[in-house]
């Protein structure tokens, strides 16, 4: 009876190592993102951080048995990644109820982040709905969508009428750092963007002699969320996204903000 029972664990272990490696066809993740300081971070060999969201992203999977493996690429090629199947997800993108074709939405947000301005120091002006803008020279970037966060603003700097007060900025990584620049040298007056972006760049360019940050923001917070490739099998993208959703409620709290500290950030009620 004992060389029986060790034959039916031998068999066991063996189907259990099996599935293992069957299983480990399944445990690379990969994961495209664009930089987006401090929540999407391109990594060098003299500053190695990745971001808040890929810290975050990291800690979930891993936890899971996941090896992330990166691609470091534009928002617009990595979208079309996820769309081909080339990547298993992107950590952030704008919710919209009309997603693209090729991809499904998380339950869960990364976050979702309230707007604020930049202006220089010792600027009166505060944001107080589109009419306020008159007379305002307003930063923005090629193609940037505004209109989740507030439709009046995204108009508004759409509207031709409007063009001579509207400087797109073009650029690679650097378009934030450009715009803050151009502002500290008069040569544009407002910006608009998520808080913890502007308090993360202010810092990393020590602007906060020159710059401040000033709310209200825009009316609606932006809602960022991960979203998972439609080329992953039903159910193993089902898994992938059921991980994510149960990871980002267990980093509440204080996890998240050990997060935040970390690229000296804060945020409001979180």
């Amino acid at each position: 009876m004992r060389n029986s029972k060790r034959s039916i664990v031998s068999l066991f272990i063996y189907v259990l190592g099996l599935s293992f490696a069957s299983a480990g066809y399944t445990t690379t993740l990969k994961v495209c993102y664009d930089q987006w300081p401090p929540m999407t971070i391109f990594p060098t060999a003299s500053a190695p951080q990745r971001g808040v969201i890929i810290d975050m992203l990291e800690h979930i999977y891993s936890e899971q048995g996941y090896t992330l493996e990166y691609y470091e690429v534009p928002l617009a090629r990595g979208l079309d990644m996820v769309s081909e199947g080339m990547c298993d997800m992107l950590p952030e993108f704008l919710y919209t109820k009309n997603p693209d074709n090729g991809f499904i939405y998380a339950d869960e947000p990364t976050f979702a982040y309230d707007s604020a301005f930049v202006i220089r120091r010792g600027d009166p002006w505060r944001y107080d709905g589109v009419s306020s803008l008159t007379g305002r020279r307003i930063a923005t970037g090629p193609g940037w969508d505004y209109s989740s966060m507030s439709a009046d603003y995204q108009d508004y700097i759409d509207d031709p009428k409007n063009a001579q007060s509207v400087e797109v900025i073009a650029g690679d990584h650097d378009v934030i750092d450009r715009i803050l620049e151009m502002i500290r040298s008069h040569r544009v007056d407002v910006y608009a963007d998520n808080e913890l972006v502007l308090q993360y760049v202010l810092n990393q360019l020590d602007l906060h002699d020159s710059l401040q940050v000033v709310r209200p923001g825009l009316e609606k917070p932006l809602v960022e969320m991960p979203i998972f490739s439609k080329q992953i099998p039903s159910e193993k993208r089902q898994i992938l996204i059921n991980i994510w959703n149960e990871g980002r409620l267990a980093m509440k709290g204080e996890p998240q903000q050990m997060l935040l500290d970390q690229y000296q950030i804060s945020l409001g009620n979180q």
